[in-house]
């Protein structure tokens, strides 16, 4: 594959070395910064081809960047200016995202205790949208370790004027029981019934289950994907983050994401509107 000018590596280190932002919002950052390395590069597009050919494969466990830099993709192809490509897909991806939060808020009673786990754009739009109508509630969200995403979150919805409990990942089984509703986002919506998102998902759909609380994920059709739990990649980061105490028989492992299965939760929230997963606990 050619090599990338500097510029055009910068922005690819940039996407690929983020590990705090959520998935819809790193798609929007990688759609800005290639507008801005459009102006500043002005490359043609067989020049633009090798670095949309690596944005694409950047995240493989965040499909909405790898669809949206398709979507870019295919706009350049039929002859529209980079500027414009991107704001078509920045629109389209904007769109989704208020008219999920506005089907999702349908589903939070009145003074709901709602807890969460990593940070979603989309999450975090539903709570602004909660604030903004008057509606009554609180938040319980979990540190995400090791990113910490969750102290993001936590001084979000303080300045919102939001109460907010925040605990460690470890507390989380403690915790759902005094939750009205668990709501997160997700990264991809797999072919088999799976989505994936942070690591932890899984053992809060598990508590969430067993308490029968219910539990609605929020992800737009960008995040669909063919692959399925048994043939995707689950990106691991740089054990590093761990701080892990060395040892001949020391193996730090740090997967930021798994799959969790639709059976778990309550159902899906997209775009489209609000489907019920079969076999799982109903609100």
């Amino acid at each position: 594959m050619p090599g990338l000018d500097d510029r055009a590596q910068q922005l690819l280190d940039r996407l690929q070395k983020d590990y705090e932002s959520g998935a819809t919002k790193l798609a929007l950052k990688t759609l800005s910064d290639l507008v801005a390395y459009v102006k500043a590069a002005q490359p043609t597009p067989s020049d633009l081809e090798p670095l949309l050919d690596r944005l694409l494969e950047a995240r493989p466990s965040m499909p909405v960047i790898g669809n949206a830099i398709g979507k870019f993709k295919s706009c350049i192809a039929d002859g529209i200016s980079p500027l414009a490509a991107a704001n078509q897909v920045a629109s389209e991806l904007e769109n989704a995202s208020s008219t999920i939060v506005r089907h999702a808020r349908r589903q939070i009673p009145s003074n709901a205790v709602i807890m969460t786990h990593s940070a979603s754009s989309v999450v975090l739009g539903l709570f602004r949208l909660l604030v903004h109508k008057q509606h009554q509630f609180s938040v319980i969200c979990t540190q995400s370790s090791p990113g910490m995403e969750g102290h993001q979150l936590a001084t979000a919805l303080n300045d919102l004027g939001v109460p907010v409990t925040l605990i460690t990942d470890a507390q989380m089984g403690l915790f759902v029981p005094r939750a009205d509703v668990v709501v997160t986002g997700c990264d991809t919506w797999l072919a088999d019934g799976h989505f994936i998102n942070k690591s932890g998902t899984r053992l809060l759909a598990l508590a969430a289950h067993a308490h029968n609380k219910p539990f609605w994920v929020l992800g737009d059709s960008f995040r669909h994907s063919d692959q399925t739990s048994n043939d995707v990649s689950l990106e691991e980061m740089p054990a590093e983050e761990l701080h892990a105490p060395t040892g001949e028989w020391i193996t730090p492992r740090n997967i930021y994401f798994e799959t969790i299965p639709e059976s778990l939760i309550t159902g899906r929230i997209n775009e489209q509107g609000v489907f019920s997963c079969p076999g799982s606990p109903q609100p």
